[in-house]
């Protein structure tokens, strides 16, 4: 089966030449294979031979021409002639927690709308299809049952969004007016001391950090009186401590109810997940959701990129994991030795003043309290050619480190002094340059049109298709990448990373933090990347800096140590212990008081254990 794709937002009739029918030699043979439909082409899947011309052709890359393996014929749901399709459906279990594993824009969106009542699929036919043929195609299957209540509107969905920095534009009023407006199980005390947010309910919604936004929307999502529960990511913002207590709420919530979870961050889905679906399939162009798996034998194949059920693969090259021998470093120059300074902050007022205002996503402070923060910087110093992760829960002034060394703030006490360039990816990035891509990185730099620049830029961060789309319509992911991109483009001696896996799926982490390491070892420049992904971390770090002390009230930096001195002493503070799976010696959260839990403690190994 072959598919035609036609991106209508980049297909720009007008301003080409209709190069598409004007170079398919079906049309020029006089078959209608590309013919106009109002004002844009439509392209007739049957009598497309498949040559590629028109995809190759296309001025906008508005053409995908793609092959489907031979085992999708019949499709879930199709949004049109030469639009997305989805095969398959997610299958909600009462009493489990559902995870799906995959890339963004294959489609987990369509399926929840599907699950939710809020679309009826189609089955790929362009006509209105009957539910009387919905449960046909779906007898004697577990949806059956499950798709007539949703054709009845039995099923209630609450649903947690992706991009929760988008809540203060639907919402004016304070974290308690939100809440209570949801709270229709009469569970709002007990979800308010889980996700320990008691400390913001009189806060307003604006004045949130991301982390803080992130759990008050677990929190109200969890709050609905439903039947399917929707998590669609719950990492991004949260530190490794608060992911693992939103992963426990959410598995009690599903005690009596269907839970569905989108999740990137491998270690937290690992934990949290009863079963995985794994989504596959071109971006934008088709998607897969498989049968489901066991979540260890899931995300191992994902991993590995081929899914020996299907006979598929979703990958050209597996993720490797790699437990790396510590890096000599006589031989290795000193970039840069930092001093002992520190910052304090009166109040958090004067916190989120100091970081350039108060509702700004990219100014709000380190502090929850209204005692005000400090930070404290021990000094150490970074060589050349070295990738520095950095760790430490939410609200212990990592961003405060990287804003100082940045220049981007001043310090209290010591003095900064250094003259290699620095080149700073702000935590929270703001959409406020209207122009396009393309433009936004040739003001940065020269080597755009590269070869160099398109395979060690373009190419791992997946910006081929975005480079002439407007900064301001680009979605949260697709925005990192390009401030990564921007970030990386700059000619700079240290180039500092504040959380650069937000909002991007496993491939993207993945392909990202390739980018970064080789560009750092390629070119012998030295990185800071501070994240919460713990795969991330461990893919990308050759050394650790170590935040401790008590979340907004004080931090202190300590390092950098070796990965495995680090990683121990960053998760002893958190008494959480990490093993590595057997296969693919990905790292695995323990279960709090299981036995290697506890024989990992005893030991004092609390991330490199034996292997299962």
């Amino acid at each position: 089966m072959r598919i035609a794709i036609l991106n209508q937002d980049r297909c720009q009739p007008v301003k080409c030449s209709l190069e598409c029918m004007k170079y398919c030699p079906r049309v020029r043979t006089g078959d209608e294979t590309i013919s106009i439909v109002g004002k844009k082409p439509v392209i007739s899947e049957e009598l497309c031979i498949g040559c590629g011309i028109c995809v190759n052709k296309c001025p906008f890359a508005a053409i995908k021409i793609i092959s489907l393996p031979e085992t999708l014929s019949e499709p879930t749901h199709r949004y049109g002639k030469n639009a997305f399709v989805l095969f398959g459906l997610p299958i909600p279990q009462h009493e489990k927690v559902i995870g799906i594993l995959g890339p963004n824009g294959i489609g987990k969106t369509t399926a929840v709308n599907i699950l939710s009542g809020n679309l009826k699929p189609n089955l790929g036919i362009d006509e209105g299809v009957e539910w009387s043929e919905i449960f046909k195609y779906y007898a004697g299957s577990s949806l059956s049952d499950y798709l007539k209540k949703v054709s009845q509107g039995k099923i209630k969905l609450s649903q947690k969004p992706q991009y929760v920095d988008r809540i203060p534009e639907v919402f004016k009023g304070n974290v308690s007016e939100l809440l209570k407006s949801v709270d229709e199980r009469g569970k709002l005390d007990d979800l308010v001391a889980k996700l320990e947010i008691k400390h913001i309910l009189d806060r307003g919604i604006a004045d949130l950090s991301g982390g803080e936004l992130q759990r008050v929307a677990i929190a109200a999502c969890a709050a609905r009186d439903a039947n399917f529960y929707f998590f669609d990511e719950i990492s991004p913002y949260l530190d490794i401590y608060q992911r693992i207590r939103a992963a426990i709420l959410i598995r009690e919530l599903a005690k009596d109810s269907a839970v569905l979870v989108v999740e990137h961050d491998l270690a937290i889905l690992d934990l949290l997940a009863d079963v995985v679906h794994i989504g596959y399939g071109e971006p934008g162009g088709f998607g897969v959701i498989t049968h489901l798996k066991g979540v260890r034998q899931a995300i191992n194949q994902y991993l590995r990129g081929f899914l020996p059920e299907e006979n598929v693969r979703i990958r050209t090259e597996s993720i490797e994991f790699e437990v790396r021998a510590p890096r000599s470093v006589k031989d290795i120059s000193v970039l840069f030795t930092f001093p002992e300074f520190g910052k304090t902050y009166e109040s958090v007022r004067e916190n989120r003043n100091e970081r350039g205002g108060e509702n700004g996503n990219e100014n709000r402070g380190e502090g929850g309290g209204s005692g005000g923060f400090s930070l404290f910087v021990a000094g150490g110093e970074l060589r050349e050619g070295e990738v520095v992760g950095a760790v430490g829960p939410n609200g212990i002034g990592k961003s405060t480190f990287a804003k100082l060394l940045a220049g981007v703030e001043e310090p209290t006490t010591g003095k900064i002094s250094t003259e290699i360039r620095i080149s700073y990816k702000p935590q929270y990035i703001k959409p406020d340059v209207g122009i396009r891509v393309c433009d936004f990185l040739r003001s940065i730099t020269r080597d755009v049109n590269t070869s160099y620049y398109e395979t060690g830029i373009i190419n791992p961060l997946q910006l081929r298709y975005l480079m002439e789309r407007e900064i301001p319509d680009l979605s949260g992911g697709e925005l990192q990448r390009v401030a990564i991109a921007a970030c990386l483009s700059r000619d700079a001696d240290l180039y500092i990373l504040d959380e650069p896996s937000a909002h991007l799926d496993v491939e993207q982490r993945v392909s990202a933090s390739s980018a970064i390491r080789r560009f750092a070892e390629n070119r012998h420049k030295t990185a800071i990347v501070i994240d919460h992904d713990i795969y991330m971390i461990d893919l990308i770090s050759d050394r650790l800096l170590v935040f401790e002390g008590e979340p907004a009230v004080h931090g202190e930096v300590f390092g950098p140590f070796g990965l495995r001195e680090g990683m121990n002493r960053f998760l002893k503070n958190l008494d959480i212990t990490f093993r590595r799976d057997n296969e693919t010696r990905r790292p695995r959260i323990n279960k709090p008081g299981s036995r290697l839990d506890r024989e990992q403690k005893a030991s004092g190994e609390y991330y490199y254990a034996a292997v299962e």
